[in-house]
């Protein structure tokens, strides 16, 4: 038992006294203070300082930077050097999540993914010359109506595709020297115009290409791609055409999306040609002129090539012409189809996404039955092509008789029927040569991987996107 002295004398400690009262509140402070201090190592003070905040802050920045600039390194990535300098456009935008995949049924939950794959091409263009004799192939003389005279036409008003009869068309088929129904006929009257009017100092410039490179926007219905100049030779820049077609609507468009033509009419490589008074009312249609007309758009050019507007020319236009037609000894190529190699498949995809009139492409099918259009056969050695479904995006051509003679076939499959030339192509191919089994007609299609079906030499090529938008509802 504890003591303490008290005026001299020690006396014993009791419970409750002073002392121990302030004895007992020192302890219970101090055990206070013990929990306080440990609820407190809990919550390090380091992070009530603004040091800790300030690292924070520099850590988030850091991280939005790195993003940033990922998504900028990719937007730009597609691009060419002489866009660079242009402000950002809708193109730009769509390249970001445009890829090359063929377009599938609304029910598929995933697209194909297809690749370029290597060609041949050589170095340079300094290395290449016209083959002695190409120019060799089945000769015969053609001439194109240019005033409708038939007296069993329907109306005296001028049709861009004239009046035609079954008869004629086919005679037509025959490669011999004729007068044929290719386009630009104009009508009986004498005031009236067959449409798709050019000025003339257009048509002088037209009328001096040698070689054409050649595509078309109409109705707005795409962006301006320009070719990648950097990958074109001077060769080609000072004697290759490098023509875009495209209405006044379609013009003003892209002026207001910074592709207005110089002085010159230029934008980049593309001499910018506008087309007034549009023979069709459906755009696609109108666009098969340019894509299958150029020998009569360009009459003094040897060679052509089609690019539809959806792709940019990554690749010099003497090297594809080399390589496609010198090297192989074709006088017109042109890609498969990345999916389809029947036309009956061709048939139930344009019904099943509604691409055009389902009667309308019954009609045109079932006429193509009558007249000996069978399935294709890929197991069949004697089939005449490896695909009877073409991918009609990029085709070369050099401007013989027989490649001039089945452009004007082909376009006027699809002024008689539908726009959708892919329904065509096989039958127009298969009746030319089967009508002229002593004149060979040397068309080529780009080859196919079998196994992942890719028109993968069209792709290495050129960069594919896709269109702006639809460029005029299908017809009724």
């Amino acid at each position: 038992m504890a003591l303490f002295k008290y005026n001299g004398e020690w006396l014993q400690e009791r419970r409750g006294s002073l002392i121990g009262a302030i004895l007992n509140s020192v302890v219970a402070r101090n055990e206070q203070g013990s929990r306080v201090a440990r609820r407190g190592r809990r919550f390090p003070r380091n992070l009530l300082k603004p040091r800790f905040f300030r690292w924070l802050l520099l850590l988030l920045a850091v991280l939005f930077f790195c993003v940033f600039a990922t998504f900028v390194l990719k937007l730009l990535s597609n691009g060419n050097e002489e866009e660079k300098h242009l402000p950002l456009s809708g193109e730009e935008l769509e390249q970001v999540s445009s890829y090359d995949a063929p377009l599938t049924p609304p029910k598929s939950k995933r697209r194909k993914q297809h690749f370029p794959c290597e060609v041949g091409l050589a170095a340079a263009v300094d290395n290449i010359l016209e083959p002695k004799n190409y120019m060799n192939f089945t000769q015969f003389s053609l001439e194109y109506v240019e005033r409708e005279v038939n007296p069993h036409a329907n109306s005296p008003q001028s049709r861009f595709g004239g009046y035609q009869t079954l008869n004629e068309r086919e005679k037509s088929f025959l490669a011999r020297n004729q007068t044929i129904h290719c386009g630009f006929v104009k009508g009986m009257s004498r005031l009236s115009s067959p449409g798709f009017e050019l000025s003339e100092n257009d048509k002088a410039y037209m009328n001096t290409c040698r070689v054409a490179v050649s595509s078309c926007i109409f109705g707005s219905s795409d962006f301006l791609r320009r070719p990648t100049s950097r990958l074109i030779s001077d060769f080609s820049k000072k004697n290759v055409c490098f023509v875009m077609f495209m209405d006044e609507q379609t013009l003003s468009k892209l002026s207001s999306e910074g592709h207005t033509p110089d002085e010159k009419g230029y934008v980049g490589l593309w001499k910018i040609v506008v087309v007034r008074n549009l023979p069709y009312l459906d755009m696609r249609k109108t666009g098969k002129v340019p894509k299958f007309l150029s020998h009569r758009l360009f009459p003094s050019s040897r060679y052509s090539i089609w690019l539809d507007s959806k792709m940019r020319l990554n690749t010099d236009p003497m090297l594809i012409i080399e390589f496609f037609l010198w090297r192989m000894r074709a006088e017109y190529a042109i890609s498969n189809h990345y999916d389809r190699h029947c036309v009956w498949e061709e048939v139930l995809q344009n019904k099943r996404l509604n691409k055009y009139n389902h009667t309308a492409i019954d009609e045109q099918f079932m006429f193509y039955q009558s007249d000996g259009l069978r399935k294709f056969n890929p197991s069949d050695p004697n089939t005449p092509l490896p695909s009877y479904v073409p991918e009609g995006s990029f085709i070369i051509r050099a401007h013989t008789p027989m490649s001039n003679l089945f452009s004007c076939l082909w376009f006027n499959e699809v002024d008689r029927f539908t726009s959708r030339d892919q329904l065509s192509f096989a039958y127009t191919y298969l009746k030319l040569t089967r009508m002229n089994p002593d004149k060979p007609f040397h068309l080529k299609m780009f080859k196919v991987i079998l196994h992942f079906h890719m028109d993968c030499e069209r792709r290495a090529l050129a960069k594919l996107f896709r269109h702006r938008l639809l460029s005029s509802p299908p017809p009724p």
